[in-house]
């Protein structure tokens, strides 16, 4: 004999008529399984059991259960009924609230939350890929040769290993600067930046323009300093730098502006590196991706064109692992030891983590392991362009030429229908709404940022699969 729903001991709370009875039932199932009332494996009441229980139509259970068994809530056999599928999410990931994590770090907690079963979100890259055996054997190397002053307190700068490393890793990869006295190394590049939110304050500063999509970490960051954040102008060729002669400094991330994905056109560029060079202002370059780019040459650092006025960030967070808590500034020769002052002499980094990556760098593990993960990530790139081809052919991608995720732009008014089908599928992603400034002007556009890097290589399929199936 079918089960009753009363044995269930589930209350669906459903009104008892009217158009959205079916809307609601599916909504209630829906709700019942997520919390975990109903148990995978549970073994629902016929439709028509059911339809007597709560005094519906019959059709509308049926229609009911078949949506949710479209949807992957329930399965339903000849002979076994309709049962709660095994793998139904319990808790689907909430939609993207202010917690992303920050492209060049990930320093905020995270609220506490279950693990979705694909996770496209941007900010991490593909962490089983992190190269342990390279990185245990320059470990050792590094440790043997240490003084045994090394391991002391040392230069609040950073270890001069590492800074000199990074000096040179810098100048021939990335067209920086600079010299081993000007890099300061910081615990992530939120930690880099409340530094500098500190030098700006005790100069005076009381603004900082930032780009109207961006991280809300990094702009409440500086707001908890004392400085206002102002978004620049955003068109269709990305950020526009004009306007900005009444602020103390300029937030950018010019090589692959995050998460819109295009790089600042070199007229841009010029026009901001002329604004610092006249005002004495300062660019703060956020380099959080530099190394990946796939179609053409990198695009060099904006430092390169104005060293004095631009002070470079770059992180371990994206090439390695945000773990490691090691990022990196290069800063003009006037604001090397201001900066170094306000990071002050207990706020040092873990030395065997640095001197471990100074050696990283300098045997070429580096740059190898640099290497593979750019082909491995263009890799799934083209897979994702292929996809949505074959699959999605009304979405376009934008912003590919580099990084480790992509912009997928939908149809007006589609961002949170589609933001909300894929937290129910388990599948964890950001909406571009999410990293818009709240006092952005320009005309808000419907997209998904999606971290192509973030899975490991056996789970990239399946959230390609996933998130193929949730888009229009």
């Amino acid at each position: 004999m079918a089960e009753s729903w009363a044995t269930l001991g589930v209350d669906l709370h459903l009104e008892p008529a009217g158009p959205g009875v079916r809307r609601g039932l599916t909504d209630a199932l829906r709700e019942a399984v997520r919390t975990g009332r109903l148990a995978p494996g549970t073994r629902l009441p016929s439709s028509r059991s059911l339809a007597v229980d709560l005094g519906v139509a019959r059709n509308t259970v049926a229609d009911a259960y078949a949506d949710l068994v479209a949807e992957g809530w329930l399965t339903a056999r000849q002979g076994s009924g309709t049962r709660v599928a095994a793998g139904a999410p319990t808790a689907p990931y909430p939609r993207a609230g202010r917690t992303a994590v920050a492209p060049g770090s990930s320093s905020r907690p995270r609220r506490a939350e279950p693990r979705p079963r694909h996770d496209l979100r941007t900010g991490v890259p593909d962490l089983s890929s992190f190269p342990r055996a390279e990185w245990l054997r320059a470990a050792r190397r590094a440790l043997t040769a240490a003084p045994h002053h090394a391991l002391g307190y040392g230069d609040p700068r950073g270890r001069p290993e590492l800074r000199a490393a990074l000096a040179g890793y810098l100048a021939r990869a990335r067209g920086v600067r600079t010299d081993p006295d000007h890099v300061l190394v910081c615990s992530g590049f939120a930690h880099g930046l409340r530094i500098l939110a500190e030098v700006l304050r005790r100069r005076g500063a009381t603004t900082v323009a930032v780009e109207s999509y961006g991280l809300d970490v990094h702009w409440d960051l500086l707001a908890r300093a004392g400085l206002r954040t102002r978004p620049l102008p955003f068109d269709e060729r990305g950020t526009v730098t004009g306007g900005v002669e009444d602020v103390g400094a300029v937030l950018l991330t010019p090589s692959h502006q995050f998460p819109i994905g295009v790089p600042l056109r070199p007229d841009r560029r010029a026009a901001v590196a002329d604004w610092a060079r006249r005002t004495g202002g300062l660019i703060l370059e956020d380099d959080y991706d530099g190394e990946f780019r796939y179609d053409r040459q990198p695009i060099g650092a904006l430092q390169g064109l104005e060293p004095d006025h631009v002070v470079y960030l770059g992180t371990a967070s994206k090439s390695l692992a945000p773990g490691l808590r090691l990022a990196w500034m290069a800063l003009p020769p006037s604001l090397a030891r201001e900066a170094a002052e306000a990071k002050g002499a207990t706020e040092t980094c873990g030395v065997l983590d640095q001197l471990t990556l100074a050696e990283f760098i300098t045997s070429g593990a580096y740059d190898r392991h640099v290497r593979s993960a750019r082909l491995r990530y263009r890799r799934r790139r083209d897979a994702l362009v292929e996809a949505l081809a074959t699959r999605a052919p009304d979405v376009r991608a934008t912003g590919i030429a580099a990084g480790l995720h992509a912009v997928l732009r939908l149809p007006p008014g589609a961002e949170p229908t589609v933001v909300q089908a894929a937290a129910w599928q388990g599948l964890a992603l950001y909406g571009l709404a999410r990293f818009r400034h709240r006092q952005a002007t320009a005309t808000a556009v419907d997209a998904l940022v999606v971290g192509y890097g973030t899975p490991a290589d056996h789970a990239w399929p399946g959230a390609l699969d996933a998130l193929c199936r949730v888009l229009p």
